[in-house]
Formats: C-alpha cells, structure tokens, sequence
C-alpha cells in the first residue's frame, strides 16, 4: 500500500474467509472508522427516503452515500460554502460517499455530449446546460465536504457493442488522472472507478489502467445497468480479482440482498443501493422469510409481525395488518416503516456476514442464504393469475402466439412460461446465434458432390432453420458454388411449427415451401438449389443415430428449468462420440456456467458466441481444434479460475460423484493445458 494512501484511510485487512473471497476489513476517513463489509444508505440529496438521520444513525450505519450531480443542481455549492459543508448542513457526524456525477449525467440528462472535456447535459430541473468535467466534479466534492470523493467517469449501458464500451473506459482512465491532480492537497480520499461493461478483455485494460494511479480505493462501476445476474457476477469476481488486495474495493450501485452476498463471496468490501428506502415505499420488504409485497389482501387481517425475527420499530410495534393498511392508504409512515425495516435488514446482514467472516463459517452461511435471499413470501406463494383465453388460433395445445412489447412475434409455452428467443425478434437472433456463425461463404464452399450437414436440435418454430436455409438460398443466387446443404431437425412436438404456419401474417420466416412440407411429411426438398431438409421426430437422445454427423449443430431447446437432460453430460457426452472423426461446432443461446463445464466435461473445446439481445455473449463449441477452432475465442484460464470459485457450476441434481467427475474433467481439459 502506497504510504499517501495508508495516511489517508489507514485501511487493513482483520479476517479472510477460506474457500471464498469474502473479506473483513476496517479503514479510518475524516469522520470515523468504517468496518467492512458495509453497506452505503443513499441520501442522493443529503436526505434518505422517507427517513429522519437520527434513524438511521440509530442502526449504526458508518456512511451514506450522497450525490454530486444533484447536490450540484440543487441546493448549489454556495449553499454548502455558507454552512460548512454537507456533513453541518444535514447533521450527520460519520462518513459520507459522494459519487462523481457521470452515472447520473447518463441516466437522467438528456441531450447529453460527451467530449474531451467533459459532460455537456441538459440539467433535468430547468433545462439549462451544463458541463461536468473531472476538475469541476471534484471541485464540487471538495467544497461538499465528503469523506471519499469518486474520480469522474463515463457509464454506459453495459450491454453496448464492444467498440463504445472500450471508448468510454479510455476516457474514464484519462478522466480518473485529471480527477486526482483536481484533489490537490485536499485530505479527502479519492476512489477510481473501472469500466469496460461485460467485456472481459476491456475490464482487465480498465483495472491496469485504474489501478496504476494512486487513488485509496477503488469502485466497480457500469454494473446493473443491462446485464443478467450471472453476468454481473461474473464480472465481479473477475474485476475484484484484479485490483490490488491491500485497497478497499466498491461495487457501485448494487443491490438487492442476495446481489450484496454474491458480491462479498466474491471479494467487495463496500455497497450502495437505493432499494432498502425505494422499496419500502413502494410497499415491499426484505424478510427472514423472502421479499414480502405488503400490498397483497393475503395480509389485510394479519396480526403477525412483519418478520418474527427482526426487533425494528417496524416489527416489534405493527402488524402486517396496519402496515397493509398504510400501504394501500398511501400514507407516507407506511414508506417509513417498511424503509427503516428494510435497512435494519441490510445492516444486520452486513453484521452477520462479518461474524461469519471471522468464525469461519462465512462459506456455510452463503450457501445457505444465497437460495432464502432469492426467494418471495415462503408462507404467502403467490398464486399465478389466470389465463387470459386467447383467440383459438393464436393457441394450440401448449403453445401460444406471444406479442412482444417492440411488436414482434414469439412462440411460448404456456406450461413453463418460456418463450422461443424471448427478447430479440426471433429471425433476427436466429441469423446472429445460427446462420451467421454457420458461415456457409467459408464453410460450405464447394459442390454439390459434397454435403455440408447441419443439426438442428429443438426445431420449435424453425426460426433457426428458416435463418440458414434462406441464407443459403441467397449465397446460390449470387453464383457461388455451395456444398449441399442437409438439415436434421430433432423436435418431439409439432405444434409450435402448426401455430406458426397458422399465422404466416406474423410470422414471415413460414411464408416458404420448407415448413408446409416438413409438417406434411417429414422431409423437403429445394427445387432450385442442393438442399434438403428432413424432420426426426422424437427425443433428441433417442434419434441421434439415425442422423449423418453434422458439421454445426444449432442447440436450441428450451432452458434447463425446462428439460434439464438435454444439457446434461450425458447427452453431451453423447453428442462428442457420435461426432467423431469430423469436426463439428455447435452453437448455442445459453452461456450458463453449467453448460459449458458440461460441454467441457463432455470433451468439445468450448468458447464464447456472439452477443444477442441482452446477452452478452453466448456459447460456441467444437469437438477437435486439429484444424483450428474455427474463429471460435476458447475460454481462457481465467474462466477455469472463476469457474472453481463458482458457486453455481453445475447442472441441478448432481450427486457429490457427478460433480467430482465433472471438475475433474474441466480443470484437466486440453483446452486449458495447451493454453489455446
């Protein structure tokens, strides 16, 4: 630790958790010492939501989180000039956080533009313009008067193409050195943030950037801003790894109490959120007992307390039944009560942890609180509503036409709930995943004397299939010679397919002979072009030897929630044998830790594919890399490490046997012995 930072927070760590990256640490701002792990209650505008300091002081939290951009809009640094600074102006004597501005410049202005200089905005209250720069950023910190101060940064969402994620990391390391010199000789503590979204490559250029300057601490910005759950934790535990062990490290603006555990068991020491106070007013709170929505009329006549096992003023004086009564009134002391509840529960959680922490026990805990911190209202489980009947011909059996909100149209199973590529507009995603990937320019070149195969496992409503033949269709026209084109579909029900040729004015993909005559008799062939399309009908593992082996395999059945042995090793497994002797990728929407230590497990060289929809990136793989791998970026050494520490690395139901084997045969892979 560099000697300026000791002086300025004097950080330490007490305990270290064995088996996990969970940490217990203390540091010393301005204003008093801080213990780790801790959680921020945000007070945006040095005032928490529907909640008085002497409350919150009360619960024993150490910082609050308050915020530049708005403090600058409004009361106005000469406010804060007159009266001291933020910690007279709201009478709160421990430490305050402020953040930067540039994550509010990106989610509240508009007409934003960013340059060089700064962040040029619209200010929401009046709609003058405004410029944020490091230098006018931290100024303003400064006379605040905060504790920790965040260097300026520029936030995007992180599911954005690769090419402006990498632009707004450079700005952000070039921001972060011109934020250090504005502190000048200012004894508050200044933190950089790291960018770079869900890019590996981009998060790992952001940290040796960041962490090469002498702040005292460093942040995990651009989460929570797009991505799924398991990828933010991915990009946690990857991050946090990076920076240097002897700093405090911040994951910014996250989250939910099960976010918080995720995060400790992966290496974060500090957390802000508005949830605990937004939440409650909206009626909802976080329980021994799941995430309770007190709007529900299951509690109108409830005498118990809201959680047995909490003593807040909430729970040891009300009923469920008053604090039901509060909510649906919309009076302002039911957002009270619920909000002081809420972060009694966080900093009983941020206690617990601690203790965990120091016994050793920390490991245990998780596993156990990961599964209750998920869930809703155990002893209230909320009772689907009732179906809405839908006209007979957007229904057949199991399957409905589903509306997407951007005006596309999916298929769903009305069973499971899940829907045949649920966020992108299905074509669309099925050329991206599929047809792209197949590169029949460069992998099916040639003549009709030879056959370029492809398996398409879970045909659904062809999507997938419709994608490459019409691709190929196109190739042909152009002139080039092409290889045939054989296409096996696995699928044991029709009826996704019947709907949508039902529907062809909503479905465009059907509005070709191929689906017809597949329904019709199992099989297809073009008129015009070497290509044939045969239908085996039945579970996948059952039909695969009466198949030719393919060169792409499209993998796309439902989830694992649905069918979990399709992504098992097993059928995997199964898959690698039948293929041997020709090289064969496969490809596939899901990214799941699960399904590529099965692919592994199973023998395919496995890798990353192209992002679709909120997706960051999917799952390539390959049975043999002895001709290459085909423009497939392999998982690296560094996955295999996050894959170890991975709490969630296999599929459902495993015996202690199974997952041994599994691990076993991943962390011996050639894969990640050759390095490739």
């Amino acid at each position: 630790m560099n000697s300026l930072a000791a002086k300025r927070l004097n950080f330490r760590i007490d305990a270290l958790s064995q088996g996990t990256s969970a940490r217990a640490c203390r540091l010393r701002t301005l204003h008093n010492e801080v213990i780790t792990p801790v959680f921020m209650p945000v007070a945006t505008l040095a005032v928490l939501r529907s909640q008085d300091t002497e409350s919150v002081s009360a619960l024993g939290f150490p910082v609050l989180l308050a915020n530049t951009y708005h403090l600058l809009l409004r009361p106005g640094t000469a406010v804060f000039r007159k009266t001291g600074g933020i910690h007279n102006f709201m009478r709160w004597d421990r430490s305050i956080l402020t953040d930067s501005g540039g994550f509010q410049v990106f989610s509240l202005s508009k007409d934003v533009r960013i340059t060089e200089e700064g962040a040029r905005f619209r200010s929401y209250m009046d709609g003058s313009r405004l410029m944020l720069s490091p230098e006018t950023s931290i100024e303003t910190q400064k006379i605040i008067g905060s504790d920790i101060m965040m260097a300026m940064d520029q936030c995007v969402q992180s599911t954005l193409e690769k090419k402006i994620c990498s632009e707004a990391a450079d700005i952000t390391a070039r921001w972060a050195e011109r934020s250090l010199a504005a502190r000048g000789d200012s004894p508050q503590s200044v933190f950089g943030i790291v960018q770079g979204a869900c890019y590996e490559d981009l998060r790992k250029i952001s940290v040796a950037q960041i962490t090469a300057l002498p702040f005292d601490g460093y942040a995990i910005g651009g989460l929570a801003v797009g991505e799924t759950g398991e990828k933010r934790n991915d990009i946690t535990e990857l991050t946090a790894s990076l920076m240097p062990a002897d700093y405090p490290r911040y994951l910014m603006g996250v989250g939910t109490p099960l976010d918080i555990l995720e995060s400790v068991h992966r290496g974060v020491d500090m957390f802000d959120c508005i949830l605990p106070t937004a939440l409650g007013q909206q009626g909802v709170a976080f329980t021994s007992r799941g995430r309770i929505e007190m709007r529900r009329g299951i509690h109108r006549f409830s005498d118990r307390p809201l959680d047995e096992n909490c003593n807040c003023p909430c729970c040891s004086r009300y009923s469920r039944a008053y604090l039901h009564h509060l909510v649906k009134s919309g009076e302002y002391y039911g957002g009270n009560l619920l909000g002081l509840h809420n972060l009694t529960f966080y900093k009983n959680l941020m206690d617990t942890i601690r203790i965990r922490i120091f016994e050793g026990t920390f490991l245990t805990y998780y596993n156990e609180q990961r599964m209750l911190l998920g869930l809703d209202d155990i002893d209230n489980p909320v009772t689907p509503p009732k179906r809405k009947i839908r006209p007979s011909g957007l229904v057949l059996g199991d399957y409905e036409v589903f509306t997407q909100p951007a005006g596309f149209h999916s298929i769903r199973q009305r069973s499971t709930g899940e829907i045949i590529h649920s966020v992108s507009d299905p074509s669309e995603e099925s050329r991206i995943l599929y047809s792209e990937q197949t590169g029949f320019v460069k992998n099916a070149t040639g003549t009709a004397d030879e056959t370029f195969i492809i398996w398409d496992v879970g045909m659904g409503a062809a999507f997938n299939v419709m994608a490459a033949i019409t691709e190929y269709e196109k190739l042909a026209n152009s002139g080039i010679q092409l290889k045939k084109l054989l296409v096996t579909s696995f699928e044991n029900d029709l009826d996704p397919l019947h709907l949508a040729v039902k529907n062809p004015s909503l479905f465009m993909h059907v509005r070709h002979a191929a689906p017809g005559a597949i329904l019709e008799s199992g099989r297809w062939s073009s008129r015009a072009h070497p290509v044939e399309w045969i239908l085996l009908k039945g579970d996948f593992p059952d039909t695969i030897n009466d198949a030719l082996q393919p060169d792409c395999i499209y993998y796309d059945p439902f989830s694992i929630n649905a069918y979990c042995p399709l992504w098992s090793l097993e059928t995997f497994s199964k898959i690698h044998r039948y293929c041997s002797g020709r090289t064969a990728r496969l490809f596939t929407y899901s990214s799941s830790t699960a399904v590529r230590a099965a692919l592994l497990a199973a023998g395919f060289y496995t890798g990353k594919g192209p992002a679709t929809g909120p997706k960051t990136e999917t799952t390539s793989a390959i049975t043999s890399i002895e001709d290459g791998t085909y423009g497939i970026e392999l998982l690296s050494a560094d996955w295999l490490g996050r894959y170890m520490r991975s709490s969630s690395r296999y599929m459902p139901g495993l015996s202690p046997d199974q997952k041994k084997l599994i691990d076993e045969r991943v962390t011996s892979h050639q894969q990640f012995r050759t390095g490739r």
